[in-house]
């Protein structure tokens, strides 16, 4: 889509500008303009439609025309028809705020059975046996709305990610995904990245999608790359764990638990980027990876 930028311009003529610019200079006791001066004045009229022009033509920056997460996320619009659905279908049972049936607290994301979006279009158009909750015949808006109140926590403002399948998403992340290479998750792989194991209890689904899009937006301050030089001329590459006035701890290259005294650092810098580098896998395979990371809730 393309975005165009409007500027108005007076409608001046060359002299009028002259006037104003007259007007704005200091007065001296007799005021001269000469055929330099006129020179100077008409190169910076041309100087200025210059610019304006560059800007015209430029349009917006690349992030302000696309926004880069609006594939991984319901509209704003789904989650309001959503809000009323789910007041006028569903909120005599699960109440208004989702937690009127026990084990189940649909606006903190607590399903007995379900995990995935495919689940809940599952469970709210089949029903649940035995008569614990009838199936309902809403048109394919009105089911996706609801899922998208879900997935947003109840807030008709807020963000609803698009959560998939988390044994998709479990291969992705051993395999293709890549992400088993650098995060430990239950025990088992490297500690170069953070430990993922618990990353479903304390992450919301928007904050895991921010990561694997944007990871340096994302990045907490604690686990920032740094790159240490020792006196001895060793260079050393990190993950943060812990810093103080006098020494930092890190998790080096090579996996290894480091504690530096930085009186023996001749450099020492932290990065704002992360090595983690935006993903590219599609946003069907996103939600996957969300789903499953969703599930890691640590060791039972």
């Amino acid at each position: 889509m393309q975005v165009w930028w409007r500027i108005r311009l007076p409608r001046l003529s060359v002299r009028g500008v002259r006037d104003r610019l007259d007007e704005a200079r200091p007065r001296s006791p007799k005021p001269q303009l000469h055929t330099t001066d006129d020179m100077s004045f008409f190169s910076r009229v041309a100087l200025v439609c210059s610019v304006a022009l560059v800007m015209v033509l430029a349009g917006p920056e690349p992030g302000q025309a696309q926004d880069t997460f609006a594939d991984h996320r319901y509209t704003s619009e789904a989650i309001e028809a959503g809000s009323r659905v789910y007041v006028a279908e569903c909120a005599l049972c699960h109440s208004r705020r989702g937690d009127g049936v026990d084990g189940v607290d649909l606006r903190r994301g607590v399903f007995r059975t379900a995990s995935s979006d495919e689940d809940l279009r599952r469970v709210i158009t089949t029903g649940v046996a035995g008569g614990q909750m009838p199936a309902f015949d809403l048109r394919p808006f009105e089911l996706d709305g609801v899922v998208a109140y879900i997935r947003a926590g109840f807030d008709p403002s807020g963000v609803a990610v698009k959560v998939g399948d988390a044994a998709r998403g479990q291969v992705l992340f051993e395999a293709s995904g890549g992400c088993a290479s650098c995060h430990r998750v239950n025990g088992r792989g490297p500690r170069t990245a953070p430990d993922l194991s618990e990353i479903g209890a304390v992450r919301t689904p928007a904050a895991l999608q921010r990561t694997l899009l944007d990871p340096s937006a994302a990045l907490l301050p604690i686990n920032r790359p740094i790159r240490a030089v020792t006196r001895a001329g060793e260079t050393i590459r990190g993950r943060r764990l812990n810093e103080d006035t006098y020494t930092v701890q890190l998790i080096d290259s090579q996996g290894r638990l480091r504690s530096l005294v930085k009186a023996d650092l001749v450099e020492y810098e932290v990065s704002e980027t992360a090595i983690m580098t935006p993903t590219t896998l599609s946003s069907d395979e996103v939600a996957d990876l969300i789903g499953y990371l969703l599930t890691l809730r640590g060791l039972p």
